[in-house]
């Protein structure tokens, strides 16, 4: 059986959520809201949804979301039976009305090849329903190394609502607790397949919103985006290091380094010269420095210039 968790926050989209679930050909799923204490009560539509899907309510007194969104996302998660496997929808995110069925007719081969994380294809959606992006498909079989490479390389996106997990597994890993949930699920992604296998769907999509109404859409505050970006990376270079060979690390570090230059932040500076120093990277530490004292210093001149201007 699968459980759909939704952390619920806006009412805004959250009846298309609700309808795409409905429109469901294959009902073998269980839905669980769990209400981040959220100023708009969905009540009344939630009534309209009444026998059409199994689902259950729960109001949380607390929020979580506005301090810890992984948080939110764990008490949603604890709210759920026994389910064998979980899929973790935002609340303005939409299924295709095959997504559960595809599920169930590929689960004889998830379990014959033993994998713990599925996905689906993807495409992004703003708040008139539009498409805003193409189909996002990927390999059937890929290592969870190589995707989150493909990510880091703009070659392909993820979010959390396309992604089923079993269940089982979250008994061994859990959300990293980075601002606002960024990049805590593709370290959860890592970790729940063991650094092995995921399993592609590409026969149905998962709509994922991108709107002024949510983080992504409405601009996350620059201090909480760098401090995961920072977080985010400091976990792969030093935590997960070991599962990543040589090229993967040199990318990793290239990106960080132009995290370093786009936006001048000094906590990653700091972190990646020590980084370099700790590691015995001291060809890569010194070309750092020159770049930071050729770079910054006229960075910094331009971005005044035109303050003036």
């Amino acid at each position: 059986m699968l459980a759909i968790i939704i952390p619920y926050y806006k009412l805004t989209f959250f009846e298309a959520a609700l309808q795409s679930l409905a429109n469901q050909t294959d009902k073998r799923f269980k839905v669980y809201i769990g209400d981040d204490a959220s100023p708009e009560n969905p009540m009344d539509l939630l009534e309209k949804y009444n026998g059409k899907f199994d689902f259950v309510y729960h109001r949380f007194d607390t929020n979580f979301g506005g301090t810890s969104l992984t948080k939110q996302w764990e008490r949603c998660i604890a709210l759920s039976g026994n389910e064998e496997w979980i899929m973790i929808l935002g609340d303005d995110d939409v299924l295709n009305e095959n997504v559960i069925r595809d599920f169930y007719s590929n689960k004889d081969e998830i379990d014959d090849l033993n994998i713990d994380v599925v996905r689906f294809s993807t495409m992004t959606i703003d708040e008139n329903d539009n498409k805003i992006s193409k189909t996002f498909i990927h390999p059937k079989i890929e290592n969870a190394v190589d995707s989150l490479m493909r990510k880091l390389k703009n070659l392909t996106r993820n979010s959390l609502s396309e992604y089923v997990f079993r269940k089982v597994k979250f008994c061994y890993y859990s959300f990293k607790d980075f601002p606002s949930g960024l990049f805590s699920d593709d370290i959860l992604i890592l970790e729940h397949t063991s650094f092995k296998n995921i399993f592609t769907i590409n026969s149905s999509v998962v709509e994922i919103r991108k709107s002024k109404f949510n983080l992504s859409g409405s601009g996350l505050k620059i201090n909480k985006r760098f401090k995961a970006i920072l977080q985010f990376y400091q976990t792969l270079l030093t935590v997960l290091n070991e599962k990543f060979n040589k090229e993967q690390i040199a990318y990793i570090e290239y990106k960080l380094e132009r995290e370093v230059f786009n936006h001048r932040k000094i906590s990653i500076i700091v972190f990646l010269i020590k980084y370099y120093f700790i590691s015995f990277k001291f060809l890569k530490l010194i070309r750092l420095l020159i770049k930071i004292i050729i770079k910054i210093p006229k960075l910094i001149y331009l971005k005044l210039t035109k303050h003036r201007e």
